[in-house]
């Protein structure tokens, strides 16, 4: 029996080493973690339960039998975060590059087939060459599996990607999938076709940081929701992340022990918006000090920054916070503003999570670039997943809410739940200088008569009680008892339940 347990222990500790010691060394030369040292770093400490550790390819062709390694180049299993059950592979580049095999494939399929099962979130480590070319059609076979069980479990589980090395081919669709994807600077990478193959097809010299590196995708295409400097603090604030997000759309968002009171009062917002209406201010301020013990989990950080999304609590649940930041482009709505938007407001409607939206909006940005760009479309993203929500919505108007931007962002008309103003808040079709010079052109000329026009426009129609008065705002609130008033507003809505009409399917304007 001591001979059987022996043999055990040693085909584990092979199947450990993945590729051999030089591959790990080379691994670690990179600034590269292992799959497996990632997945420790993850998980709680001692909860890994690994699956499939013996597996092996099946492939005889070009001298394929000949080199064999238990595992196939990824990582499956399921372990805890905080206590919490989720599932996950990480692929090894230490085996094969880490590239996709149809044994492969059948190990990531199956941990995926056994979170949807579990209702667990799903976690992918991704760190591999596309594709194993040896295997051909089979290897293809495997990435539609993949694929498909990608939008089977969407809106069912959380399905988190972090890119930390090479992913390239086949390999960047499933992340493109899944709800969040991260990556970790100069070391990861993704892109349909690598830098040999765009120089042979279009004779474009480019690297492979400037074609599809982390600053790329977190700042122009939007494809990454965020980057860190290295894989132990990227790992880390995916453990943080987690913490904000529900285990399925079933559960309902985690709520955590605080010690921060519900009622608590912030004076300092009392002054947070300058006299100036022209004159910026940093709206993460104002959520950072509604939001639990300043806790603010950021998405797309460095994407359409004129809009921020991110994860916070409020009373020890999850909420989604959705705001227009007057610090960049005056908080306009544009093309990649209501994309980075609608996502995040459509995953929070998914997984029952509460949106919280601070809205401070000048209108949507005008232009040819806009305009040819499909702004109509993209602005009707961010419209249609506001008005498809169920979850709770609460709205407050810090300062500017003009024309077609002001129904967007969460108004009553598209079905928020409870609306606030600050009496700071200004409601209006646009600002009062372009409305009085297209009312009152035959005035243009005489500047006194502007003024007064002016004047009587601001007076009439840039205050929150003309909507108030209409009841398009529940109230007119201090600013300093916002995170009371956004706490009980949540609190009465907690068990908000509403019917849709029967359908197949939505059709998004995607």
């Amino acid at each position: 029996m001591k001979d059987i347990l022996d043999r055990l222990e040693e085909r584990r500790d092979e199947a450990r080493q993945g590729g051999g010691d030089k591959r790990i060394a080379s691994q670690h030369s990179k600034g590269k973690l292992t799959a497996r040292e990632r997945i420790e770093l993850l998980l709680d400490k001692g909860s890994f339960e690994e699956f499939d550790m013996f597996v092996e390819h099946r492939s005889t062709d070009f001298g394929m039998e000949k080199t064999k390694f238990p595992g196939d180049g990824v990582v499956t299993g399921w372990g805890t975060v905080n206590g919490r059950i989720v599932y996950l592979f990480s692929k090894d580049f230490t085996v094969f590059g880490g590239s996709l095999s149809e044994t492969h494939a059948q190990k990531i399929i199956k941990v995926q087939d056994m979170a949807l099962k579990a209702r667990a979130p799903i976690i992918g480590l991704f760190d591999a060459g596309g594709a194993r070319i040896q295997e051909g059609v089979a290897a293809l076979g495997g990435y539609g599996e993949v694929f498909r069980r990608n939008v089977q479990a969407s809106g069912v589980i959380p399905q988190i990607s972090v890119i930390m090395g090479p992913c390239a081919g086949g390999d960047v669709y499933s992340p493109a999938m899944t709800d969040f994807i991260f990556m970790v600077r100069d070391t990861s990478y993704m892109f349909v076709t690598g830098p040999d193959v765009v120089k042979t097809v279009t004779n474009e010299v480019v690297t492979a940081e400037e074609l599809g590196g982390a600053s790329i995708h977190t700042t122009k295409s939007g494809v990454a929701d965020g980057s860190f400097d290295n894989d132990v603090e990227c790992l880390l604030q995916m453990r943080r992340l987690i913490d904000f997000l529900p285990s399925n759309f079933e559960a309902g968002a985690p709520s955590w022990p605080t010690l921060d009171d519900a009622d608590r009062i912030d004076e300092s917002l009392d002054t947070l918006i300058p006299d100036n209406p022209n004159k910026p201010y940093d709206i993460k301020e104002l959520i950072t000090k509604v939001a639990d013990e300043g806790d603010f989990f950021e998405i797309s950080t460095a994407y359409a920054k004129n809009i921020v999304t991110g994860f916070g609590r409020i009373a020890g649940a999850t909420v989604g916070f959705v705001a227009n930041q007057p610090m960049v482009l005056a908080g306009v709505l544009d093309s990649d503003a209501s994309r980075k938007a609608a996502r995040f407001v459509r995953f929070c409607d998914a997984f029952n999570i509460p949106i919280v939206t601070f809205v401070d909006v000048p209108g949507f940005l005008p232009g040819t670039a806009q305009e040819y760009g499909g702004l109509i479309k993209h602005g009707a993203k961010l419209l249609f997943a506001y008005s498809q929500c169920t979850v709770p919505l609460v709205t407050v108007i810090t300062r500017k809410a003009f024309g077609g931007a002001y129904d967007v962002m969460a108004s009553k008309h598209v079905g928020a739940d409870v609306n606030y103003a600050w009496p700071t808040a200004q409601i209006a079709v646009m600002g009062a200088k372009g409305a009085v010079e297209i009312i009152f052109r035959a005035d243009i000329g005489d500047k006194d008569a502007i003024a007064a026009r002016t004047k009587e426009y601001e007076d009439r129609f840039l205050s929150p009680f003309v909507a108030a008065e209409r009841g398009y705002i529940d109230d007119v609130i201090m600013p300093h008892s916002t995170r009371r008033r956004i706490a009980r507003a949540l609190a009465m809505l907690k068990n908000k339940h509403v019917e849709q009409p029967r359908r197949k399917h939505d059709n998004l304007p995607v």
